[in-house]
This record gives C-alpha cells, sequence and structure tokens, in this order.
C-alpha cells in the first residue's frame, strides 16, 4: 500500500486492520439500531407480498476464500417453470427493484458485518461459482474482508464490466487505507441517492461471470481504469507527488498493463 510518505510497513498495515475492524464493529451496531424500525417495517411488507422466507440467504466467499452465508432481504419470487417464472426479470418483483434500488435489501447484511465475515467497504461477495473463473490477480480481490459497498460499486456498481470491476477491486486491496474507505462510504451514499449502476446494461440485476475471454481482439481492446471509457471521461488527478500505482495485469490481457495516480479517486 502506498502512503503519502510511501509504502506503508507490516506495522501500519496490522494497524489500519485493527481500527478498520472496530470501525466495523461499532457503525454496523449502530446502522443496526438506527435502522431496525425500517428493517421490521420491510420485513413484514415481503412476509405479505412474497411470503415466507424474508431473508435471503445464500453462501459466498470471503477473506482467502473460505465460506460464509451472505444475509440479504428477499428481493425475488422462486423459480416457477411451470408459471414462466424463470429469469431474473421475470422473478424481480415491483418491492424488490424499490428495495434494491435504495440499497435496503442490503441492511440485514449488516449483521455479516458485526460477525466479523465482512467490512463495510470492501471488494463486493460474488458467487462461489466465479472462485475458478478469476485470473490469479483478479483472484487477489479475495485477501481482505469483502464489503457492503467498496470502490467498484462507487465507480459504477453493476453497470461495470467485470474486468474492470476486479481491476478496482484489486487495487483498493493494494491501497487501502482508513481515508480511502472514509471516502468510500461517503461516495456510497451519494450513489445510492442518485441510483447510479443499479442494473447492468440490458440487464435486471447483474450478468453472470463467465471467465475471462481470450480471444486477441478482445484482450487489445479492453480498457484499464484510467484508460478512459465511458467513467472515466476525464484524467483523474494525480497525488501530491505524483507517484502512480500499478495496476497490473488484471484482466486477463498478458499486456494489458495499466497505472493509476497514487491519489485513488479516479472519476
Amino acid at each position: 500500500m502506498i502512503g503519502p510518505s510511501g509504502p506503508v510497513t507490516p506495522v501500519g498495515r496490522t494497524r489500519y486492520d485493527r481500527t478498520k475492524r472496530l470501525l466495523d464493529v461499532v457503525l454496523a451496531i449502530l446502522l443496526l439500531l438506527v435502522a431496525s424500525p425500517v428493517m421490521l417495517a420491510v420485513a413484514v411488507v415481503i412476509a405479505v407480498t412474497l411470503g415466507r422466507p424474508v431473508l435471503f440467504r445464500q453462501a459466498r466467499p470471503g477473506r482467502h476464500g473460505e465460506l460464509f452465508e451472505l444475509v440479504k432481504f428477499r428481493t425475488m419470487r422462486p423459480v416457477d417453470v411451470a408459471g414462466g417464472v424463470v429469469t431474473d426479470r421475470d422473478r424481480l418483483t415491483r418491492l424488490g427493484r424499490r428495495l434494491r434500488a435504495t440499497s435496503m435489501d442490503e441492511l440485514p447484511t449488516l449483521w455479516n458485518v458485526v460477525r466479523g465475515e465482512m467490512s463495510l467497504v470492501g471488494p463486493r461477495p460474488l458467487l462461489v461459482d466465479y472462485l475458478d473463473r478469476y485470473t490469479p490477480a483478479q483472484a487477489r480481490r479475495h485477501e481482505v474482508r469483502p464489503g457492503i459497498t467498496g470502490l467498484a460499486q462507487v465507480r459504477g456498481r453493476n453497470a461495470m464490466p467485470f474486468p474492470e470491476r476486479f481491476a478496482h477491486d484489486v487495487w483498493y486491496v493494494d491501497n487501502r487505507s482508513l481515508r480511502m474507505d472514509l471516502h468510500i462510504l461517503v461516495e456510497t451514499v451519494g450513489a445510492v441517492l442518485h441510483r447510479r449502476g443499479i442494473t447492468a446494461p440490458g440487464n435486471p440485476t447483474m450478468p453472470e461471470f463467465l471467465g475471462n475471454p481470450t480471444m486477441p481482439e478482445f484482450l487489445g481492446g479492453t480498457e484499464l481504469p484510467g484508460q478512459g471509457g465511458a467513467d472515466h471521461d476525464a484524467p483523474a488527478p494525480s497525488g501530491p507527488d505524483g507517484r502512480t500505482a500499478p495496476l497490473g495485469d488484471l484482466t486477463g490481457s498478458r499486456g494489458a498493463a495499466g497505472h493509476w495516480p497514487a491519489d485513488w479517486r479516479t472519476g
């Protein structure tokens, strides 16, 4: 990790991890207490409109790939082949769309933070099936606890292509700091209020990650963070000393290396 005065020492990293964990627990408990009336109301509405269970539970890979049970509010109907309810578009209810648009479906996930399975900030926990589809570089997103929000979420959320999303995740792993975490939390509020990136283009939720294409024409056209694209129209501001942090080969392309300014704010 690059800090204002150079690389952060292992002692600095340990101090950061301990402080972050303390903040995670305190903030998650406070948010659960404040949001408890809202959570109760949402649970009742889900029970009335969708029935039980009210909560969605699914195994997800956490730190070092260890599995845990993610808990969220349920937003979809069960699959009903006979009734023609099969795709995510069919299964996602009107209430579910509203819960996802406001991120209220994530409120129970605060319990995962309290339990130590997640953090408030970090790479999002994706499906277990994806574990063997990552490149070794992309798999480094599991070196830290997954987060309710993260750098990729405030830079594009579900509208961001997977290779770029993973590049943001791994860059966060290498450059994380309390200052960055607080900035991401503040930006998350704005992203939720403006409802940015809730869905992927042409998809009601998020498409499946099928792995990294190996066609030369794909690899040659891959854009990395800081190299342009819809979410990076303007050049990123450089840090106070102009340092850059290597992005590395995060998209599966041998030659697709880029740099981000040490000041992580890229858009």
